[in-house]
């Protein structure tokens, strides 16, 4: 149980907190203790707004802690069983046992917090706002997670403020203790300062109370086009990884699809760096024309030195090439090379450091930052490839400068999780790039570009057909739309 200390100093994260804290969580605590049980229709309709997206962020075999969890609400609407939740009052928390008989339940304060365990999730919904020391909470929340660890939590929008005290008036809002009003930057600096890194941050919810037809039509379709008008801001956010921290050596899987490739497979062999603790390459060949297949035979042959390793795809596409070779592979980072070359293999390091260090959980390769050769890529590839780009990063909430790029790289225990929830958005990608794009995107993972140098090709032509693969990603865009943005 929480215990307000006597001492005024918290020079280190054991130490206890200042008196004007703790004067601030006692009003708090008084204040929620007189809190009535029931909910009216408005209040019990918000939480059931936060809780729809809650459920697309949260996977429901997660752990969950809730920071301010009160009565349980929220947890409620959850379809998780392992569940914990934390608040300041003994009366809310018994409130919390009562409606969630399967979670556990303490009486504290999320700046004191000493939980001896670590979460999958870790819900701060709408805690902030209310926080007696919010640097100090963040910090706290560090101790109990891991480099998988995902912090989301919602706060109030700062312009919503007028229209939230005439709704408390009215009776539409309960009243609350005195707030923060924190922007989205001030939120992002606080993460920053305690150790967390913002993902990604979406604005939702026009209309906060249940109006039939219109609370749907202005939430899941009006939203996405006017946040800086919606009441409530959604962040995801990771552990920062810790500068200096030496990465623990991994495996790696290169996984280079061949089609029409015949004259690149040797130096595909020669170019591609060892990196790690051990490197395997994997060439996937399906539906050559050419002599590819064999190509493939006579290195894997001629470089015994190498863990080489060679497949033959079952289906069409680039998107079950890497899907079948990736299901054959062990090395701990996943890693995509076209055969084509325009990306060097020697850059490839570049994205194993990002990886297992920790900056990246999902590195994608850019084409567009440095100058590229004459004939590399075409004008109208350009033009398309930077629409995609503004297009992508809109819908994902992070910078994806280049969705195009084939090299992609991840932890196999990642793409597992992809793999497993793949059902969410079905096979629709022949190409592969989007499924993995879209994929990491619902796990949460960190996307982080790397620049790279992209050539012209030394051996064949491309196998990209203009109009009719610019059709389908135009397709897949709006597609993408509906699993993504508009939910």
């Amino acid at each position: 149980m929480f215990r307000l200390p006597s001492v005024m100093t918290h020079s280190s994260p054991d130490a206890p907190l200042p008196s004007m804290v703790r004067e601030r969580l006692k009003k708090t605590t008084d204040f929620y203790d007189r809190q009535p049980a029931a909910l009216n229709w408005a209040r019990r309709g918000y939480r059931q707004l936060l809780a729809e997206h809650y459920r697309y962020l949260i996977p429901p075999t997660a752990s969950v802690l809730e920071i301010g969890c009160g009565g349980g609400d929220l947890l409620a609407l959850l379809p998780n069983r392992d569940v914990e939740g934390i608040d300041l009052s003994e009366v809310q928390v018994a409130r919390a046992r009562e409606k969630v008989p399967h979670g556990r339940f303490r009486v504290g304060a999320g700046e004191a917090l000493d939980a001896g365990r670590t979460y999958d999730f870790i819900l701060v919904s709408d805690t902030l706002n209310f926080a007696a020391d919010v640097q100090t909470l963040l910090q706290r929340l560090r101790a109990v997670s891991t480099p998988a660890t995902r912090l989301v939590g919602n706060f109030y929008s700062s312009v919503w403020r007028p229209a939230l005290s005439l709704a408390t008036i009215l009776g539409l809002k309960a009243r609350t203790p005195q707030s923060n009003w924190l922007s989205a930057d001030d939120v992002r600096n606080l993460c920053e300062l305690a150790d967390w890194q913002v993902i990604k941050s979406t604005s939702r919810l026009l209309c906060p109370v249940p109006v039939p037809v219109l609370a749907p039509l202005l939430n899941r379709y009006v939203a996405p086009w006017l946040p800086w008008l919606c009441l409530t801001v959604f962040d995801v956010a990771r552990p920062q990884p810790r500068a200096g921290e030496a990465a623990t050596p991994r495996s790696v899987s290169v996984v280079v699809p061949a089609r029409n490739e015949s004259g690149n497979i040797e130096a595909a062999v020669r170019r591609t760096p060892l990196m790690g603790a051990h490197t395997e390459l994997i060439f996937i060949e399906g539906n050559s024309r050419d002599d590819t297949w064999e190509a493939i035979e006579r290195v894997v042959a001629a470089h015994p030195e190498r863990d080489i390793k060679a497949l033959r795809q079952s289906g069409k596409g680039k998107g079950n090439a890497v899907r079948e070779a990736f299901a054959a592979a062990t090395g701990d980072i996943l890693m995509i090379l076209d055969a084509d070359l325009t990306m060097p293999p020697e850059d490839l390091p570049k994205f194993y450091e990002a990886v297992a260090t920790g900056h990246a959980e999902f590195a994608n390769g850019v084409r567009l930052v440095y100058p590229m050769e004459k004939h590399a890529m075409q004008f109208l590839n350009l033009c398309a490839n930077k629409s995609f780009s503004l297009i992508f990063t809109w819908l994902l909430g992070q910078s994806v400068k280049d969705t195009l790029c084939g090299t992609k790289v991840l932890l196999r225990s990642d793409y597992e999780k992809i793999a497993a929830n793949r059902a969410y958005f079905g096979d629709f990608d022949p190409f592969g790039d989007f499924d993995l794009l879209f994929g990491a995107d619902k796990l949460n993972l960190k996307i982080a570009d790397i620049p790279i140098h992209y050539h012209e090709r030394t051996y064949g032509s491309t196998n990209i057909q203009r109009w009719s693969h610019g059709w389908l990603l135009l397709r897949m865009v709006m597609f993408a739309a509906r699993k993504l943005k508009f939910i």
